[in-house]
């Protein structure tokens, strides 16, 4: 009568928790960041604070060929391969955590020929047989119920680590994305540079035939023949070292697209300008942010993975209640095997609790913990790390117009004075030294007003990965597709 009792209030217990859905360890909570009001730089480079941020921002930039190559890579490159695949992994895993929720059913059947020793202890008496036949076959199941929910926390940290693994995969995204852009700008700026190096040797090589005649002719010393021909070997100079950086661009952008790395030389050859940046750039406010940056998300659902594994292993300090059942056949012939005298059951509750183990649980408790302070510091940090990339974009953006800008200024000047210093040498007026300088100053500013108009480009690229833009295209694209009805 008391144990029937105590099995009641057991029953009464399990039943509670079970409803209830009470589960062991800290409930989660989403941090709460505190993200200023407005970006610390100003906006002074075409930038708006509007949160109308392009998706397919990559198409801001009017370059037929850019859209192609991001195109390609989304569908062939590797490394969102890889992403891909961990999210099949941790959709599997929470599979698995899910299953392990429910009851587990196996069946078996078999048969065995067996024979007793004649001589052993005790005797079997005649007339027993010394050899006989068995045949069984049934069902057993069993399972555990998850009292204190240590499963419910499992199931619920894998179906956090399915949303960082996807928020991932949207990150690896942005990446590739912000990665094709910036090498495609980086081959456009080499083969401008490449254009401006061979224009002034060109013109070099013409101002070195003028110098020789000129010198031939007894109306300039040696002196300017020489310094004209250490000029155009400088230029020159340049030449391989801005093909070998091309080259690595074009490389580059082969292996993103998931092909080897020669294999868009001829398709990128033909030279093109570097593509320019839109008028203006919807930027947003710090606090919509938080919400584009797959990265943060990521962190955030690796931090609440973190947080529900401390009730998995909590849940292992208390007892854990099972229910296990057997109904099988079994019999020593198999012409009565499928009769009522054959069948055999087993059914129960279980209940099993570790009472000492060294300490092992606690320190595993310990453990989870500090993983879970672990995962919270790195999506501070990915919070701040994510304001910090968009304040630096911004003003990289910002100053960079500005000095190109200047630098076109300064090309328009140093034609005017190339232009100048060769009608006064060719009048006897001036010395070659000034043509000189007048040529290696142009030669300079127009290098560096490529180099920056290809960081304007580079610049605003970085600037849109910061704002964590691109990824949304393909959702959409997804969605639209699972939408759409299939073709009979």
């Amino acid at each position: 009568m008391k144990a029937n009792h105590s099995l009641s209030i057991l029953t009464v217990v399990v039943t509670a928790f079970v409803i209830g859905g009470c589960a062991v360890g800290p409930n989660y909570h989403a941090p709460k960041v505190n993200a200023q009001a407005q970006w610390s730089e100003p906006l002074a480079g075409g930038e708006t604070n509007r949160f109308d941020l392009v998706a397919a921002w990559w198409k801001t930039f009017n370059d037929a060929e850019l859209n192609s190559l991001i195109e390609r890579a989304v569908t062939s490159n590797l490394d969102l391969r890889i992403a891909e695949g961990r999210v099949r992994e941790a959709r599997a895993q929470r599979g698995f955590a899910s299953a392990d929720l429910w009851p587990t059913a196996n069946a078996s059947g078999s048969y065995t020929r067996e024979r007793f020793s004649g001589n052993g202890f005790p005797p079997i008496p005649p007339p027993f047989p010394l050899e006989s036949d068995l045949y069984q076959a049934g069902f057993d199941a069993s399972w555990e119920i998850d009292v204190f929910g240590g499963k419910r926390r499992a199931l619920e940290a894998a179906r956090a680590d399915v949303s960082a693994a996807e928020f991932g995969r949207r990150d690896t995204l942005v990446t590739l994305l912000g990665e094709v852009a910036r090498n495609y700008v980086e081959t456009r700026g080499y083969q401008r540079r490449l254009e401006i190096a061979r224009q002034n040797i060109k013109a070099q090589q013409e101002a070195l035939t003028l110098t020789r005649e000129r010198f031939n002719n007894g109306l300039t010393s040696d002196l300017d023949v020489t310094q004209a021909a250490a000029l155009l070997s400088t230029t020159e100079a340049e030449v391989p070292s801005l093909e070998s950086s091309l080259k690595a661009a074009i490389h580059r952008l082969g292996v993103l697209l998931g092909q080897p790395p020669g294999a868009l030389l001829a398709e990128l050859s033909q030279e093109a300008s570097i593509p320019a940046a839109p008028p203006e750039v919807p930027v947003g406010l710090p606090s919509e942010l938080l919400r584009r940056r797959p990265d943060v998300q990521q962190a955030e659902r690796e931090l609440a993975a973190a947080t529900a594994r401390i009730g998995v292993v909590t849940a292992d300090l208390f007892p854990k209640f099972s229910l296990t059942g057997t109904v099988a056949l079994q019999s020593v012939s198999a012409s009565d095997w499928f009769e009522g005298g054959s069948r055999f059951w087993s059914a129960g509750p279980t209940a099993q609790w570790r009472i000492f183990d060294a300490g092992r649980i606690r320190a595993n408790i310990r453990a989870q913990n500090a993983r879970e302070e672990q995962a919270l510091a790195r999506y501070e940090q990915t919070v701040l790390g994510s304001f910090e990339d968009v304040e630096n974009a911004l003003t990289a953006y910002a100053k960079e117009q500005t000095r190109r800008r200047s630098l076109a200024d300064a090309v328009k000047s140093n034609q005017d004075s190339l232009h100048l210093a060769n009608q006064l040498y060719a009048n006897g007026l001036a010395n070659f030294l000034n043509v000189l300088d007048a040529e290696r100053s142009l030669y300079q500013a127009e290098d560096q007003l490529a180099q920056s108009e290809r960081s304007v480009s580079a610049n605003l690229i970085a600037l849109y990965k910061a704002l964590g833009g691109g990824w949304e295209i393909e959702e959409r694209q997804s969605a639209l597709s699972r939408t759409q009805p299939t073709k009979p």
